[in-house]
């Protein structure tokens, strides 16, 4: 799960460059205190997302539940913009049906601020949205910024001018931007009335104050912003949505440090815009590398437009990042030299080389590792898969196949189907592509309780997992054991069908599906990821059947393998079998002693869906052990992570009724009154704390 801060939601921290703007922030929370959509509309680089961040940490604590950001900038169409906002506000649907609907009933009872960034290039369904979702939430307030107004009934519209050119403000900024004390007087104070007070330009301009002096660029922009319009740089017309007639002086600014840039600079400044997301030295070498820009010269080409503030300095992880407004001038001139397909065919390629990767370490110690890095690369991945459904839906499948179940691992089940269920369609590749792709659809779907569509898929999974086990030729080794045995992709979909069987209460079902392929193929359960699942199917299933002491037995064995693999999921899942057993065979220290490693297992995911169960599990342990204060703030913590789901408690039918006959016994013991005081404060609190609470264990404030 995201870290959550002393105040409920999540803001992105504040740019330490801020400077000025009192009276429009004074504006912007006078107007967030009497209307509930506020809309910061201004040209690109004026400042809006600046403002807007901080106007919403200043009201964050006026809002219960929180004050959420959704930075828009990195979709390139509507179709994921109702999964972002939801995974914005920590809601990880695993819900069937219209996402819109779940995003309301998510948001109904709240009171909290949305931040909405970056909306002019959605600026109509975000208006849908907007209007849908203020309807369904009578305490939910909206901040957005947008070049343009969203036009929305009720919208309270604040525009956004650029710094007083002549002003304190301006030259504040170019100071600290340069890190210089300059005069007010003299070039720096020229520099800020030809720059319009625009904080980007300003920006830019700082950067080549640090590598030339200020008098110098001063010269430069006059006899720049002197010169014609047209004679100020060369450059393909664009679109007024990026350089409103009113603002010509932004665009002046990138165009001269475009010109400033050497040759190589600004060919990796144009190929660097098929980026939406951030990206690192590797991903950069990979993408944009071809022609003049090779393993030597890409990095100092890199290294001269992060000193010109052009790309982002890298963060903690190395990753750099562009601004929406430098990225779109590049894509400009990336069009220009006619290697936008290219470069964008680069890119999904990239990506999806990286999903593979990531597929093929999933099973062993860098599990975790590539597990973060696709949460990392998430907007990249789900642009390259954009790409490959318009370009080769065969390559579209295989990536979201590679990447599908960490994606629903995370909580991120809506855009999982969606992206498989298009590749899918599209795709007419037959094979370990398409059965592997199915795998993680039905996975899914059991996910979101659909479990009617999953019983099909599941059946084509098992039918194409044949196909390509045995009427196709060979795979490479190591992806099938043999034409006489099942392979990885057989054990996949009798996985899948056991996991069915296990969420529709029936456990025999389960135990025979996967007992049959596992008696038939060769090899031990550490030797592939797909023989660790259906091997940790059979647990469960045992554990159904009321085989306690096989299932424990087993389940011992194949965490001690986990543990010797460096392999998180399953082990996080064995340890809530274990959980599940102790129970079962009434002994709930042990129960809560798995429930918490579970826990701890989940978190480390960033697994939502998990953190429920485990939390669910542990309140019935503690509830088992007469803990009925204890129990009672994990239960409030877990239906606070259930709600984040966007369904009711769900789990194995055995623990749903230990969970309800511990709880009842509890209540009793304690009082009605006081078991509901403790779960409802849980409930309203911030669910890290509950879940850090949960983790601590007896003997702990």
């Amino acid at each position: 799960m995201r870290d959550t801060a002393s105040v409920r939601g999540h803001l992105p921290d504040e740019n330490p460059g801020f400077v000025g703007r009192r009276t429009e922030l004074e504006r912007v929370s006078a107007a967030l205190a009497e209307h509930r959509l506020v809309t910061v509309t201004g040209v690109g680089g004026v400042g809006k997302t600046r403002l807007a961040l901080r106007a919403a940490h200043r009201a964050a604590e006026r809002y219960p539940d929180g004050a959420w950001w959704t930075d828009l900038g990195q979709l390139d169409g509507e179709r994921l913009l109702v999964a972002l906002v939801a995974d914005s506000v920590d809601l990880a649907d695993h819900t069937p049906g219209t996402s819109a609907a779940s995003l309301c009933r998510r948001l109904a009872d709240d009171r909290l601020l949305l931040v909405l960034d970056s909306c002019e290039h959605l600026a109509e369904p975000c208006a849908r949205l907007v209007a849908e979702l203020l309807a369904a939430a009578p305490g939910l307030t909206v901040l957005a910024t947008s070049r343009r107004p969203l036009g929305v009934a009720g919208e309270e519209t604040i525009a956004l001018d650029p710094l007083p050119p002549s002003g304190p403000d301006a030259l504040a900024l170019l100071r600290r931007a340069a890190g210089e004390d300059f005069p007010a007087a003299g070039p720096a104070g020229e520099i800020c009335v030809r720059l319009e007070g625009i904080p980007l330009a300003l920006e830019l301009a700082a950067a080549q104050i640090r590598l030339q002096g200020a008098e110098a660029v001063r010269d430069q922009l006059g006899s720049r912003l002197d010169a014609p319009p047209g004679a100020r740089f060369d450059l393909l017309a664009h679109t007024e949505r990026v350089w409103p007639s009113r603002h010509q002086t932004l665009r002046a600014a990138i165009g001269w440090s475009h010109e400033l840039s050497t040759p190589l600079e600004r060919l990796l400044w144009a190929r660097l815009s098929v980026f939406r997301g951030p990206f690192d030295l590797a991903s950069a070498t990979a993408v944009c590398g071809g022609g003049p820009l090779d393993r030597a010269t890409l990095p100092e080409a890199l290294d001269g437009l992060v000193r010109s503030s052009v790309v982002r300095p890298p963060d903690a992880a190395g990753r750099h990042r562009m601004l929406d407004t430098i990225r779109e001038y590049g894509a400009t001139w990336l069009d220009r030299t006619g290697e936008t397909g290219t470069v964008a065919g680069r890119h999904a390629a990239h990506f999806r080389g990286l999903a593979r990767r990531a597929e093929t370490e999933w099973h062993g110690a860098r599990q975790l590792r590539w597990y973060r890095t696709v949460d990392a690369h998430h907007t990249d991945l789900r642009t390259a898969l954009d790409r490959l459904l318009r370009t080769d839906p065969d390559a579209a499948l295989d990536l979201v196949g590679s990447v599908a179940f960490a994606w629903s691992c995370r909580g991120r089940l809506r855009e999982a189907r969606d992206g498989l269920e298009q590749a899918l369609l599209l795709s007419e590749a037959r094979g370990r592509g398409r059965a592997r792709a199915l795998w993680a659809l039905g996975v899914t779907l059991v996910l979101q309780g659909e479990f009617g569509p999953a019983q099909d898929v599941s059946e084509r999974c098992a039918r194409e997992a044949r196909h390509a086990e045995y009427a196709e030729p060979a795979e490479p080794a190591g992806t099938a054991t043999g034409r006489d045995r099942p392979g990885d992709l057989t054990l996949d979909a009798a996985a899948l069908a056991g996991l069915l069987a296990l969420t529709t209460g029936r456990p025999t079902a389960a135990d025979v599906v996967v007992g049959h392929v596992l008696d038939a193929a060769r090899g031990g359960p550490a030797d592939s990821a797909a023989r660790l699942r259906c091997h940790l199917v059979r647990v469960f299933a045992l554990t159904g059947l009321g085989r306690l002491a096989e299932a424990r037995e087993r389940a011992l064995r194949l965490r001690a393998l986990c543990e010797e693999l460096d392999e998180h999921w399953t082990r996080t899942a064995l340890e809530y079998q274990l959980a599940l057993t102790g129970l079962l065979e009434g002994d709930p220290a042990t129960a809560s002693v798995h429930a918490r490693a579970m826990l701890e297992g989940t978190r480390r995911l960033g697994a939502s869906l998990g953190v429920a169960l485990g939390l669910d599990v542990l309140a019935t342990a503690l509830a088992a052990a007469g803990e009925g204060e204890r129990a009672a703030d994990v239960s409030g913590t877990g239906e606070a992570y259930w709600r984040s789901t966007g369904q009711p408690r769900r789990g194995l039918p055995g623990l749903r009724a230990l969970h309800e006959k511990y709880t009842d016994t509890v209540r009793a013991s304690i009082g009605e009154p006081a078991y509901e005081e403790i779960f409802l404060r849980a409930l309203t609190g911030l669910p890290q704390d509950g879940l850090d609470r949960a983790l601590r264990g007896p003997g702990h404030a």
